[in-house]
């Protein structure tokens, strides 16, 4: 077969795979541009606001890949154990980057809800949050691109006739739906953080 997958039972292992990695690719790409607003968090506050919502989506659909699969391999489910787990140094990594990304969120969303003039120890929480989170998560990332990659090359090189293919709508339809979310809790989260965003915040700062 030329989509990877030795036997019908492995149709959910590979979906399972290829659905992480396309989470994976948008998640990067979000996480690039929430952390270039970090070089100048003042002037990009409210793009920085915006997208840490906007990421919790996809946060929350590849927290639920990774850990179902985690569960079947763990469970003995033979196509996972089949499949094999990842590199040790990404499996201790993982939960590291899963709960410095929720602390780091967590935290965002706390400071909203507090506003400029509570910020601590909160900021202080996030912004430590922060330094772990872009350790691990380099190393995540470099760990996982080229399989990542690999995933989504056969995604679309796949016939269509193939049963992995014949579930790619799904995984798109799960990738989409994560998407809107995040764009429903940036856009409720938005008006919540006008202390941060309405200017006063940049004015306070530099007297």
């Amino acid at each position: 077969m030329t989509t990877g997958v030795r036997t019908d039972a492995d149709v959910g292992v590979e979906g399972n795979s290829r659905l992480t990695s396309m989470t994976g690719m948008v998640l990067l790409v979000l996480l690039a541009v929430e952390g270039f607003t970090v070089l100048s968090v003042r002037q990009m506050i409210t793009l920085h606001v915006y997208l840490g919502g906007l990421l919790l989506g996809q946060i929350m659909l590849k927290c639920a890949t990774t850990t179902y699969r985690f569960v079947r391999y763990y469970r003995g489910s033979e196509p996972y154990v089949r499949k094999g787990p990842p590199h040790v140094i990404l499996r201790v990594l993982g939960p590291v980057v899963i709960v410095s990304t929720l602390a780091l969120l967590g935290t965002g969303i706390g400071l909203i809800a507090t506003g400029p003039d509570h910020r601590e120890p909160l900021l202080t929480l996030h912004q430590a949050s922060f330094v772990i989170w872009f350790g691990a998560m380099a190393i995540h990332v470099l760990g996982h691109t080229v399989a990542a990659g690999a995933d989504i090359v056969r995604e679309y090189r796949s016939a269509r006739s193939s049963p992995v293919a014949r579930r790619r709508s799904l995984r798109l339809l799960a990738v989409g739906l994560s998407i809107v979310a995040g764009v429903g809790v940036a856009s409720a989260l938005l008006p919540s953080a006008h202390s941060w965003t309405s200017g006063q915040f940049q004015r306070d700062e530099h007297h």
